[in-house]
């Protein structure tokens, strides 16, 4: 049969460890045979990292600007045991840190959904999507050990010279400081993808943070949303019959575990982190979550939620047989080449790209499955294969 063509490429990162070696698998047997596909290639491999002195992130990063969309394996963010294992000329940053730098983007996550794995929080009837911030915050911070008594000091010096100083605290032995910083230019960027993104999915969009106790960091992220809403996006949203609601991140917490669903739920970048992985072991694993950053002017990077299944890695580095869940890698991929058709106006791309997510979870939703939903998926007749197969199992209906 004919395979699709593409008109633009899209930009590929490829990965590490159990993710790259599933990466390859994807392509071969379920992309490939049905798509000419056209892609520019980076490798994001720590190995690669290392060696470009992390130049490879930021080309990519810079490359995903100018094509519009990307799709990203899951990377290794070294530790001290990494810089032993890996030999490296230091510990590198995230890439997915540097890369929603650069993209100034906000990451939308949200549940894999299939019949035969029930959400664990009973009332959840359809799809929750986190919005998280994916700048500043803990994740660009800077830190001090105090080693004695010491005054710690916030001081903010302006070009004229002038000074704003408070003190932070006053220690009498030792302890640890932290700075945290954002920018009004980051969140406006994450406030208008929030709206642009829940008038897209026709979604209720919620958006938290604890200003009664940060009533100058957290306050600021609510005015400016609220600022941006009033001004831009209210008619919007009604003329759409949905709503903007803003509450403190602890009653967001107790709101949603009584909710139905079907929300888009903003969050700051470290409660966007910790609430996206709660959502996906409540509906499953890491492994049945998609996950997209959308920047402000349209670029899409499309991401597992998960890491590299290191344990899994070694397993097969031992020649041992593994069943790794590429759902989440393979609704990347999908989900770029969607955006791809879209962009480029090619529905044959489009149409496969849904077709493939329907094979996914018709697959799974007749019982061929990997390990990690043995347990999770009530369904007759299981069937416990390799990463291999399952995907060969997905080819076979996209081939029908």
């Amino acid at each position: 049969m004919d395979k699709i063509k593409m008109t633009t490429p899209l930009v590929e990162m490829d990965g590490d460890e159990m993710t790259r070696i599933v990466w390859q698998q994807i392509k071969d047997i379920v992309i490939t045979p049905f798509v000419d596909l056209k892609s520019e290639y980076y490798d994001l491999g720590l190995v690669h990292r290392n060696e470009t002195d992390d130049q490879v992130t930021i080309d990519a990063a810079n490359r995903t600007k100018e094509l519009g969309v990307a799709v990203k394996c899951a990377t290794i963010t070294p530790n001290a045991q990494r810089m032993t294992e890996y030999n490296l000329k230091e510990m590198w940053k995230s890439p997915n840190g540097t890369i929603r730098a650069m993209l100034d983007g906000t990451v939308f996550r949200a549940p894999i959904l299939v019949k035969g794995i029930t959400p664990f929080v009973s009332c959840w009837k359809k799809p929750i999507t986190i919005a998280r911030h994916a700048y500043g915050d803990v994740y660009k911070n800077s830190e001090i050990r105090v080693d004695g008594a010491a005054k710690a000091e916030l001081v903010v010096t302006y070009p004229d010279g002038r000074e704003d100083r408070k003190t932070i605290f006053e220690f009498a032995d030792s302890g640890v400081i932290q700075g945290i910083h954002n920018t009004d230019k980051s969140i406006e960027a994450f406030a208008r993808s929030c709206f642009n993104y829940a008038l897209d999915i026709k979604q209720d969009l919620w958006f938290a943070t604890k200003d009664t106790i940060s009533k100058t960091y957290d306050h600021r992220f609510k005015d400016i949303f609220a600022e941006i809403y009033e001004a831009e996006y209210k008619e919007k949203f009604e003329a759409a019959g949905i709503t903007y609601f803003y509450t403190l991140i602890d009653d967001a917490v107790a709101r949603i575990m009584r909710s139905e669903g079907g929300i888009l739920w903003a969050c700051k970048n470290y409660d966007g982190d910790v609430m996206s992985d709660m959502l996906a072991s409540s509906c499953g694993s890491l492994a049945m979550m998609t996950s997209v950053l959308v920047s402000p002017d349209g670029v899409y990077e499309y991401e597992a939620a998960h890491g590299t299944v290191t344990r899994h890695y070694y397993k097969y580095l031992k020649g041992e047989a593994t069943s790794t869940n590429p759902m989440a890698t393979l609704f990347a991929w999908s989900g770029a080449l969607r955006k791809r058709g879209q962009l480029d106006s090619i529905d044959e791309l489009v149409a496969f790209a849904d077709k493939l997510e329907k094979a996914s979870i018709e697959t799974i939703e007749e019982g061929t499955i990997t390990g990690d939903l043995k347990n999770l998926i009530k369904v007759p007749n299981k069937n416990v294969v390799n990463t291999e197969d399952f995907l060969k199992a997905i080819a076979a209906k996209l081939a029908q």
